[in-house]
Parts: structure tokens; C-alpha cells; sequence
């Protein structure tokens, strides 16, 4: 590499920071502390009631009724994942076009792309941490259920038991994030045309 082409190369780093530092102080400038307040006091809200129904109600719960309720939560937070990254990932030019035409759904679609980071944040964040809160504690009913049917050691059962929830969490939610974005525009429609049932916009 000769010293022009360094050169060019600092100049493009030099230009690269200024623009991250102007993004950076126009991104504080538009924090929006209101909403970071109410999703602190949802999450908050939301986790302590469902750990309060978990710890009450599931550890009640049969074999069978434990794993359902694993399954079902590990599949309802992929699907709010896989939300959180179309509405990231979709173009927004293609909503208010359909707006324009007055389809169903997408005037739902333009409010949730123009606060994408919000319903990202909600769906991925909040919506997950949930999921995952009501797994781990269907996670722990299943486990003293192995061990007290089946005669189980607790440490290995709990090993396994732990590994296959954070497998499936997490590889159901590699594969949803890729699948997010190739269909995105679609599944913020879809999404989109559900709530307009009972939001308008």
C-alpha cells in the first residue's frame, strides 16, 4: 500500500468519525426520555406480575402442560423477534404508497416504521425478556418433574433441560432474524393488519 492510498484511507476514516459524531449528537438530542420511562415501568410491571404467576402457577403444572407452556413461550417470543427486526428492516416508501391507496393496515404499518426503534424495542425487548422469564420457570417445573418421575439426577437433568430451552430461544431466533429481513415488508404488513383491528394509526 503506496502513501496516497493511506492517505485516502485516513480521510475516509477522518470523514467516517465526524459523521458517526453528528449522528451521535443528533441521536442524543431526539432521546425521547418519556417513552424510555414507559417502557421501564411496562417491563418492569409486566415481569414482576408473570413472575408471580409462574412462580404460583406453574410449578403446578403437569410434565406435559410444562413443556406446552416452554414451547409455546420460546415460539411467542421468536415471533415478536422476528417483528422487532422487519419493521427495522422494511421500507417505509412502500407503506405510504399503500396509505395513499387507503389499504387496510398500512396506515398502522407507516406509525410503526416511523417509531421502528420503539416497536423494536417493545417486541424484541420486553416482549423477550418476558418469554424468557416464563420459560426458565416452566424450565425449572419440567426438571423436578424429570427428576421426581423418572428418578433423574438434578444437576445433569438441569443441565440438559437449560441447554434445550437457550438452544431452541436462540436458534429459532437465528433463524427468524434472517427470515425477517428477506420478508420483511410482508410480515410489517401482516403484523400491521392484525392491529389495525384495534388501532388505527
Amino acid at each position: 500500500m503506496n502513501r496516497e492510498e493511506r492517505s485516502k484511507i485516513k480521510s475516509e476514516l477522518r470523514n467516517l468519525e465526524v459523521q458517526t459524531r453528528r449522528k451521535e449528537k443528533k441521536k442524543k438530542s431526539l432521546v425521547d426520555w418519556k417513552w424510555i420511562g414507559t417502557i421501564f415501568f411496562v417491563a418492569f410491571v409486566l415481569s414482576m406480575s408473570l413472575s408471580f404467576v409462574s412462580e404460583t402457577t406453574i410449578k403446578e403444572a403437569s410434565l406435559p402442560i410444562s413443556i406446552l407452556i416452554t414451547v409455546f413461550f420460546i415460539c411467542l417470543g421468536i415471533l415478536f423477534d422476528i417483528i422487532g427486526v422487519s419493521v427495522t428492516a422494511s421500507d417505509e416508501a412502500i407503506f405510504h404508497s399503500m396509505s395513499a391507496r387507503k389499504v387496510r393496515g398500512a396506515k398502522v404499518a407507516v406509525t410503526f416504521k416511523k417509531n421502528a426503534d420503539k416497536v423494536s424495542s417493545f417486541c424484541c425487548d420486553v416482549i423477550g425478556d418476558i418469554c424468557g422469564i416464563i420459560s426458565g420457570a416452566s424450565g425449572v417445573t419440567i426438571t423436578a418433574l424429570l427428576t421426581q418421575t423418572f428418578d433423574f439426577q438434578l444437576l445433569p437433568t438441569t443441565l440438559v433441560v437449560t441447554g434445550m430451552i437457550s438452544a431452541l430461544t436462540i436458534g429459532g431466533k437465528a433463524l427468524g432474524k434472517s427470515f425477517a429481513i428477506n420478508k420483511s415488508n410482508i410480515i410489517l404488513y401482516e403484523f400491521a393488519k392484525v392491529i389495525s383491528i384495534v388501532y388505527k394509526g
